[in-house]
């Protein structure tokens, strides 16, 4: 016996793409940081990467922000966002000041934590009822 749903779809939203998109530049992130042992091109990639990094922590914070402020949505995404927006500033300049024992580490925590709040932020998702009849 098959469940009929409602047929309603719900996309993703603005905040769980910013959040998936900040995962996957962390992730690109630590490749390029293996990259920086073996390639002359891994500190250009990695450096790059860590400005598309910063530009994915902004955008996900400005979802965050707008889903909390204008639909009406938890704060918690928001203040996430804004712990990430720190710890990718002290990143930045852990990494210009050249000290490995604590952006490598840093690095470690923020694509964990980064983790799991993408799939916070999709468990979270209601699923769809069952239509009637």
């Amino acid at each position: 016996m098959s469940t009929r749903t409602n047929g309603t779809k719900r996309g993703l939203t603005f905040t769980e793409v910013a959040v998936a998109l900040q995962s996957l530049c962390l992730f690109f992130q630590a490749v390029t940081a293996g990259m920086l042992l073996n390639s002359s091109h891994g500190y250009l990639m990695h450096d790059v990467g860590s400005k598309v990094l910063y530009a994915a922590t902004m955008l996900y914070l400005v979802a965050a922000v707008l889903a909390w402020r204008k639909g009406g949505g938890s704060s918690r995404p928001a203040l996430y966002a804004t712990g990430f927006l720190l710890l990718a500033s002290a990143q930045v300049a852990l990494g210009v000041a050249h000290v490995p024992s604590l952006h490598v580490p840093l690095g470690v925590v923020m694509f964990a934590l980064s983790v799991l709040d993408l799939a916070r932020a999709l468990s979270s998702r209601p699923t769809p009822r069952p239509a009637a009849g």
